[in-house]
């Protein structure tokens, strides 16, 4: 049976009219219920595995928030099913590690664009398609952020499907390809690395559906590297509103165009 024929969706356990239009994706299920209580009326609509799913309304539109778990896997299924009950629209909020050297911890970082060092997007298009976000919900997250005031960034991401692979390359048998390719990112201004853009912006274009991605930077182990001031930021609350002020937004615009 095709996913779309499905009464009830296979992962996320939600049917037609569970869900809205507008979605909010963390990868951290615990997050869910924090990121709802930015929404009028919030309902939990289902739990299973790592997707836990909220819906309620933000401007009178409905909207929903669905954790993906973490990588590209678990966010495509995630992006599959929520669209195939009626949601078009997905902004990714979730965590980062600076790469350029100006990305520091607590920073926002807003991706145009994200390095396919990763499995899941090969199952959708060739490895020449670029990995961008939809432009639409790109300037969305951009202007909410001059709004906010906070430190940002705008630019490409790295997304790879191995967390130590990027943190203990040196012990890995492929150490001279994750390394070499470590110094190529560093060298073209990539701006952070984190694991799921690459794969949600190439399902999205596949499905013909829009998707962005916004981050909380937690460190940055280039700038310990280079002797610089490094802490480490776990409050993710900035990156959520700006998930939620970027919503607003798009339902507004939306609104507008129709």
């Amino acid at each position: 049976m095709k996913q779309e024929e499905r009464a009830i969706q296979f992962h996320i356990h939600c049917a037609k009219g569970d869900v809205g239009r507008y979605c909010i994706l963390p990868g951290d299920p615990g997050r869910c219920k924090a990121i709802a209580a930015y929404f009028d009326d919030p309902v939990q609509v289902a739990w299973n595995r790592e997707f836990n799913v909220w819906t309620g309304a933000l401007l009178g539109e409905k909207v929903t928030v669905c954790s993906t778990g973490i990588g590209g896997p678990s966010a495509a299924i995630a992006m599959e099913e929520l669209a195939a009950i009626g949601a078009d629209t997905f902004v990714r909020t979730g965590t980062c590690g600076g790469i350029a050297l100006p990305v520091q911890s607590n920073d926002l970082v807003i991706a145009t664009g994200a390095v396919r060092m990763e499995g899941t997007s090969r199952e959708y298009a060739p490895i020449e398609f670029p990995a961008v976000p939809h432009y639409e919900v790109l300037t969305a997250l951009v202007d909410a952020a001059k709004e906010m005031g906070h430190p940002w960034h705008a630019g490409v991401v790295q997304c790879k499907d191995s967390f130590y692979g990027q943190h203990s390359p040196g012990r890995m048998p492929v150490s001279y390809e994750l390394e070499a390719k470590w110094e190529a990112w560093k060298r073209l201004g990539v701006l952070a690395s984190e694991m799921e853009s690459a794969a949600l912006f190439t399902v999205a274009a596949a499905l013909g559906v829009r998707c962005g991605s916004a981050f909380h930077v937690i460190w940055n182990q280039e700038r310990e590297k280079a002797g610089l001031d490094q802490k480490e930021s776990e409050d993710v609350e900035l990156s959520v509103r700006l998930s939620v002020e970027a919503v607003k937004k798009l339902i507004q615009r939306d609104r507008a165009k129709a």
